[in-house]
């Protein structure tokens, strides 16, 4: 005891020194953000005048719009950085900021919104969050973040002037946009980090059923040019959309026991100052509680399958010619055969990309082509009717600030 008093006293003293920096720590605020547009055509020149296909299947995330100029998304975006912590609130607007938005439904409290064209009506200035966050460092290697922040999940994000491709991948659409919950991380080394963290399941401003989902990213550098991520997340009913069949009695009670994993592998590998290589594989499986034979048949009538699962990879190379032209190519293979994703068949697409970047880094233009192929009549003609493949050829226009 007489030990432990004087240590106590220390660590008052300690902390109170501590507070008095931190009160004295003005920090860093930063102002940033991004516009971006496109115009693109389909040579299969489908009737509807959008990418989604013939069922209106989400084909495509953002890019959707074919033979006229489109706004994608407008950002701003603030920080502040101190000594102990960090701040971004990150506001979006726009047709793809509301895509990227879809879980914040319509709900009992703003059940008077007018429905929106990209689907359900949106929780009012909600829609316009991306991310609003805060992370506090305990010590230089033990910090905690804590609000709405993009998942960890995946190759490609939702901002424009990060992804090298303007057209996102299946993988990227078929995954977490976001979550809200709390994370903890810690770094081991200068090459070796763990996150864990619990969040409100995928997508969801607000958690419909109470049952949060775990997530998980295990990071580490073997080289200085090589990085790679292994993450993870899983949960139980964590599956909004699913969740509201069963509510609405579309699909029986028995639908709504079950549980969700998703694996994700992300490397990147800069193999020389001008050529890059990447790579992104995901894995995802639900699990459904049976109690009978006569369940278990349910659900593989329903899916095909008793745990039916999705998943895929993509492999990313880009070459630098100089400071202002690139060339990348992406390949991706996704699978969704049992329709529990959004894609709700398997395709394949080769995306060919050649950004230019001007006015001293802040103006990207990128033109593109993109090639897919299904085994099924997934996408549409100019009839309205479905075929198998779909080629685009489109540019986007990207201003950062």
């Amino acid at each position: 005891m007489k030990k432990l008093l004087p240590t106590l006293l220390l660590g008052a003293s300690g902390f109170s020194a501590n507070a008095q920096t931190d009160s004295t720590d003005t920090g860093k605020l930063t102002v940033s953000g991004y516009i971006d547009s496109y115009y693109l055509t389909a040579l299969n020149r489908p009737k509807s005048g959008n990418l989604l296909g013939v069922d209106q299947l989400a084909g495509r995330a953002f890019d959707r719009l074919t033979d006229q100029f489109a706004l994608g998304l407008v950002q701003a975006r603030l920080g502040y950085s101190n000594r102990k912590s960090d701040l971004v609130i990150d506001l979006t607007f726009g047709p793809n900021a509301e895509l990227g938005n879809f879980g914040n439904t319509t709900g009992a409290l703003n059940s008077f919104r007018p429905q929106s064209p990209y689907g359900a009506a949106l929780y009012g200035t909600s829609a316009a969050i991306k991310q609003a966050y805060f992370t506090y460092r305990v010590t230089p290697k033990l910090s905690f973040t804590a609000g709405q922040f993009g998942t960890h999940i995946g190759y490609e994000v939702i901002d424009a002037p990060v992804n090298y491709h303007y057209s996102l991948s299946n993988l990227f659409n078929n995954g977490p946009f976001y979550h809200i919950g709390l994370k903890t991380a810690y770094a081991f080394n200068d090459h070796t980090s763990l996150m864990l963290g619990v969040v409100n399941n995928w997508d969801n401003l607000t958690d419909d059923n109470k049952q949060k989902s775990v997530v998980g990213q295990f990071s580490f550098k073997p080289l200085s040019t090589w990085t790679v991520y292994v993450n993870w997340i899983g949960g139980s009913r964590d599956d909004t959309y699913l969740n509201s069949l069963v509510s609405s009695g579309t699909l029986p009670a028995m639908f709504g026991s079950y549980s969700r994993q998703l694996y994700d592998l992300t490397t990147t590998y800069q193999v020389t100052p001008k050529f890059y290589l990447g790579l992104n594989a995901a894995y995802g499986r639900y699990y459904f509680d049976a109690e009978s034979a006569t369940e278990t048949a349910a659900i593989t009538d329903q899916f095909d399958s008793t745990a039916p699962d999705w998943g895929g990879v993509a492999l990313y190379t880009s070459y630098a010619f100089s400071d202002v032209l690139g060339l990348g190519v992406r390949y991706e293979y996704f699978e969704d055969k049992h329709a529990v994703r959004y894609l709700q068949t398997s395709n394949n697409s080769v995306t060919v990309t050649a950004p230019i970047t001007l006015a001293a880094t802040k103006l990207i233009v990128k033109p593109e082509f993109r090639f897919d192929a299904s085994p099924d009549k997934y996408y549409e003609n100019s009839g309205g009717t479905g075929r198998k493949t779909q080629s685009t050829l489109g540019v986007a226009f990207i201003y950062k600030y």
